[in-house]
């Protein structure tokens, strides 16, 4: 990983120390404390690559996307690019927590292309999971597995195309496992109707969150009517697709608010915000703080 940021968000590229030729890194919580600077290490820092955490021992409590997450024996964290994340710590002062922890990190294009895993891929899915025994068992097998092959890949050149082949159908495994994992907040199957619309309207959603906010042009651009999107957005998350456009421009707010400089009127301009008092009354609507009160508690 390179630390390419400064103040108080850190961007965290992609880069493998081990010069590894492929697009993943296998390491444990205990090896990744030790590569940052324990200032960096309290900071929350913002990746360009998907990070998968399994946790085998120790307590602490990580924060994703500002939502703040137990770690315990038994729980599985997936990171994808872009979101911002303050490593797992214990008590006020931020240190970095004593877990017995295995992490994946790999770039968005090297899994395998598995329809399966689409939606554990592209950001909808949950950041934390608690696994029952009997799963925690597969997936500790699972990511053993891929350590030891790691392992392999970094002491074996000659060898390096089809051992990276196979770290890339052992991860492709692991997805799969998550894609099947229960989870009262998982998408609809896509054979339940209204599943495609809503996830076409996640889809534009992420393509054009900053420019528009409204149903009626979301409508128009897939080509349903703004009443079909609001029903299929209902019966997959219980929510309207007003919720859902409005939740993920306060999302980007926040990140934008914590890891930039931007005054507060720039952060509503880039959203889509004509008038500051505007972002500011929608902000405060959706996060219950001020744009200042929320950037002043980041730092």
């Amino acid at each position: 990983m390179v630390e390419n940021g400064q103040r108080d968000v850190i961007d965290i590229a992609y880069d493998n120390p081990d010069r590894a030729p492929a697009g993943i890194e296998v390491l444990t919580f205990d090896a990744l404390k030790s590569r940052l600077r324990s200032s960096v290490a309290r900071r929350p820092s913002r990746l360009d690559f998907h990070q998968v955490m399994l946790v085998r021992g120790g307590h602490g409590t990580a924060m994703v996307d500002f939502v703040t997450h137990p770690c315990a024996p038994g729980t599985l964290l997936h990171l994808r690019p872009g979101q911002v994340q303050r490593l797992p710590s214990t008590g006020a002062s931020g240190r970095p927590a004593d877990l017995d922890a295995v992490l994946l990190l790999f770039t968005a294009d090297f899994p395998p292309p598995l329809p399966a895993t689409r939606e554990v891929l592209d950001g909808f899915g949950p950041v934390a999971r608690r696994l029952a025994p009997d799963e925690f068992g597969a997936f500790d097998r699972a990511v053993t597995e891929l350590a030891a092959e790691y392992r392999t890949l970094r002491a074996l050149a000659d060898a390096a195309e089809l051992t990276g082949a196979l770290l890339r159908q052992l991860l492709g495994a692991l997805l799969i496992r998550m894609a099947r994992l229960p989870d009262p907040a998982r998408l609809p199957d896509p054979a339940t109707p209204g599943a495609e619309v809503h996830l076409a309207f996640r889809r534009e959603l992420e393509r054009s969150f900053a420019t528009t906010r409204s149903v009626e042009a979301y409508a128009a651009r897939l080509g349903y009517s703004p009443r079909t999107l609001t029903r299929a957005c209902l019966a997959a998350t219980g929510r309207s697709a007003k919720q859902l456009a409005d939740a993920r421009v306060a999302l980007q707010a926040q990140r934008l608010l914590a890891h930039t400089d931007l005054p507060v009127a720039a952060v509503g301009r880039a959203l889509g915000f004509t008038e500051a008092t505007n972002f500011g009354k929608f902000f405060a609507r959706e996060t219950g703080r001020t744009p200042g009160d929320f950037r002043r508690a980041q730092r």
